[in-house]
Order: C-alpha cells, then structure tokens, then sequence
C-alpha cells in the first residue's frame, strides 16, 4: 500500500500483490455475473420458443384426449394420470424414508469408520447416471429378484410401482445429503439446552432439531422431486409405455409419463407432433412448478415458526 497527501488528504492506494488481488477480485466478479446472465438468457430463449409453439395446441382437449396417431387428437391424458400416480408415490415412499435416514445418521448413529463408509457411498451414489437405477430397477423389480432360489423381492412388472421404487432409489442419495448438511446447521446450543431441560434425544430431535432443519431439508426435496418429475431414462429401461389409452387407477398398472409422452412425440417424424410435444413441456413446468411452490410454501412456514 502506497500514501499520498495532497493539502493535508491521505489516499491509500493498493500496489503490488494487493493491487493484483483486486483486480481479480473485480474481474471474477464480471466474469460470474457474465456467465450467470447468459445462462438466464438462453433459459429465456428456450422457454420463449417452447411457449410461442405449443401455447396454441394447449387447451382442455389436449388435456383430456389419449395419445393418438393424429397430431390432433393425441393428447395427455393418461401420462398425466400416470405421471401424478407415480411422483405421489415417490413422495409417499422417498421423503419420509430420506428424513429417516438423515436423522438416524447425524443424530443417532455411532461415530466409527462404517458410518463414514456409509456417508461417502451414499455421496457417491447421487451422482450415478440415472441410466443405472434403470438397470437395477429392470433387474430388481421389474424381474423380480432371487438368490439361490429364495425370493427376496417380487416380480412387479412395469408396473406403477416399480417405477416408482426406481426413481426413490435414484433421488433418495441427493435428499439424505441435503437433510444431513440442514440438520449440520442447526446450532448446538439447541440440542444442548433441550436435553439440558429433561426431554429426551427423540424429543430433541422431533420437537427442536427437525422443525429448524426443515428449511434446508424442503430445498434438497425440492431439488430432488425435480429431477424424479422429469426423468425419462430409468422409466424408459424398465418398460414404461409411450402408448397408454386407458385411465390408471392403481400402482400395479402399466403405465406412462408427460416426459415419456413428450420423448415421444419428438421422434415421430410428423412435423405436427413437434407442436404437441412444445405444448406439453409447458404442462411439465407447470406441473413442476406447483411441486416446488407446494415445498416452498412448507419451507417457508417452517422457517418463520422456527
């Protein structure tokens, strides 16, 4: 740092390695604002031509009708009949089972080297392809799964259910991560002022420690409900139906998915299908947006009772 005076003012000014630090300060912080806005205005882009083709074919009929071979008549009924099947079910199966999972581990389980085996395989298992739960869906619930002999888990068929206990065993490593590090944050003190008081670990946990993680464990299920709503892949490679006429009505039916239906529409060579195709990503994100604001809003309670 060098000073000047000039009629009796000092200004200090950066030189050297402190000048060079600056600078680069400033010049990350461009390059981070760049790179963020033109993300946001590719996303734009996007979502602007999505809606400027499919806003036209969107109406109730589009809504009510089955899959078709005429462009004009096809519709999402029944992927979306299925697609609501399937997520409450993973939200039925996934959620309590991940919350579980990260209280027992942060809250219960002992300190030693198999915990910690356990934390890193679970880190390790959120970023497999989703292509591989497919697989061990196919194999395990799909086919049914024995060894020498024993059945340990029925034969379900692309059913419902299947695909559904695919897909909780895809997002349940990113939940368990995200509850895990929200129960992390919660301060000490509160645990140490409840058990101080009298009540139990249980009690601790139920009453003080998961009402304050809430906020952070709702942004990991957010994240994590996103990537179920839109996952195509794994359903695909356990026998999900593109072609579904019929209404679902249970977890042991075959059935489809809006993203299904979407993929495709986007191979069949009929350029009217492009239309439907737009038209129904716009439903996804509608659909997936009153996912997350439904979590948003628990957040959010959440975190003013806390």
């Amino acid at each position: 740092m060098s000073a000047t005076s000039a009629a009796g003012e000092f200004v200090l000014k950066a030189t050297g390695h402190v000048a060079r630090r600056q600078f680069y300060s400033r010049a990350s912080r461009w390059v981070l604002f760049a790179a963020t806005m033109l993300a946001v205005v590719i996303l734009a882009y996007l979502t602007y031509d999505v809606i400027r083709l499919g806003w036209d074919r969107l109406n109730m009929d589009f809504l009510t009708s089955y899959p078709s071979r005429r462009a004009e008549q096809a519709g999402l009924r029944s992927s979306l009949l299925g697609w609501s099947w399937l997520m409450g079910a993973v939200i039925v199966l996934a959620v309590p089972l991940a919350i579980g999972s990260a209280v027992f581990i942060e809250e219960f389980a002992p300190r030693n080297w198999f915990t910690e085996l356990v934390r890193v395989n679970i880190t390790n298992l959120a970023g497999v392809p989703s292509i591989i739960y497919g697989i061990l869906g196919l194999a395990v619930f799909v086919r049914g799964f024995e060894v020498f002999g024993v059945t340990v888990f029925p034969q379900l068929g692309p059913t419902i259910l299947a695909g559904a206990l695919t897909l909780t065993l895809m997002i349940l490593p990113m939940t368990i991560i995200a509850s895990v590090e929200a129960i992390r944050q919660v301060p000490p003190s509160i645990r140490d002022g409840s058990l101080a008081l009298g009540a139990t670990q249980w009690q601790t946990v139920w009453h003080h420690i998961l009402p304050g993680a809430m906020p952070g464990i709702m942004t990991g299920v957010i994240l994590a409900l996103a990537r179920a709503a839109g996952e195509t892949a794994a359903l695909i490679m356990i026998g999900a139906f593109a072609f579904i006429a019929f209404d679902n009505t249970g977890l042991n039916q075959s059935f489809t998915t809006v993203p299904i239906q979407i993929y495709n529409w986007t191979i069949l060579p009929q350029e009217a299908f492009r239309a439907n195709a737009a038209a129904g990503i716009i439903v996804l994100m509608v659909l997936v947006f009153g996912l997350n604001l439904i979590a948003v809003i628990i957040r959010e309670r959440f975190r003013r009772k806390f």
